[in-house]
């Protein structure tokens, strides 16, 4: 599931919407790397300053996402697109991906607005690809017929690992990293049909719907205390 197999031109023709966002990002950072000024202004007039957007920038809420402090940053985030976003390419289809993409984006650097200073600047769509990770987690709880164990577990253990380096790597942007996980949880149901038919014997009954409700409820009182435990440490 997310071991690429298929060639270049093969990746490019089912993989259509993951394949524009890493050349994209590719290309801006290209761009950034010019030594002219005005590559200075424009990485200075796309990044996320909390400044700016207070002052009704609001394109900042959204170019953050395709701009990337370095190489290492653009590489790592590039390579976790192509690793795991095209599954949910092909699950979402093309039109409710990038929209699960951008929402999560958007809505992660909006959190950020909220709980950092005005001065933070910040850049990654790190936010928007915790997002798919959300769905992920929406996916091995609730929906896991799209999913087998093995690949659950894999993404679990991905996902943990993320959690980790993001409080222990200085630099991150902690509040969107938990709230693009959070976003893409929330919104993933509402893209991620239930199967049409799944036959239970008499003492395999489905959980009821409720049990949803019971996750998120837990999950955002989770998100809370971290966001909390954020703001204490600000």
């Amino acid at each position: 599931m997310f071991i690429r197999q298929e060639s270049l031109k093969g990746f490019i023709q089912l993989y259509p919407v993951v394949t524009t966002i890493c050349v994209l990002q590719l290309v801006v950072w290209l761009i950034m790397q010019i030594p002219h000024p005005l590559s200075t202004l424009l990485f200075a007039l796309l990044s996320g300053y909390n400044g700016g957007v207070n002052a009704g920038e609001w394109w900042r809420l959204i170019t953050p996402i395709f701009l990337h402090a370095n190489f290492s940053h653009l590489f790592f985030n590039t390579i976790s697109l192509i690793l795991f976003a095209p599954p949910l390419e092909t699950m979402l289809r093309s039109t409710k991906f990038i929209f699960i993409y951008l929402i999560s984006g958007v809505l992660a650097n909006l959190a950020t607005f909220i709980f950092e200073s005005e001065n933070y600047i910040h850049v990654g769509s790190s936010g928007a690809i915790f997002g798919l990770f959300g769905v992920y987690v929406f996916i091995v709880m609730f929906r896991k017929n799209y999913i087998d164990r093995q690949n659950s577990q894999l993404i679990l253990t991905i996902l943990a690992i993320g959690l980790v380096m993001t409080f222990a790597s200085p630099n991150t942007n902690t509040v969107a990293h938990i709230s693009g996980l959070l976003f893409g949880f929330i919104l993933a149901p509402l893209f991620m049909k239930k199967e049409q038919f799944t036959h239970y014997t008499y003492y395999e009954q489905p959980r009821k719907n409720a049990s949803y409700f019971t996750h998120l409820i837990w999950i955002l009182i989770i998100i809370a205390i971290l966001l909390l435990s954020i703001i204490l440490f600000i």
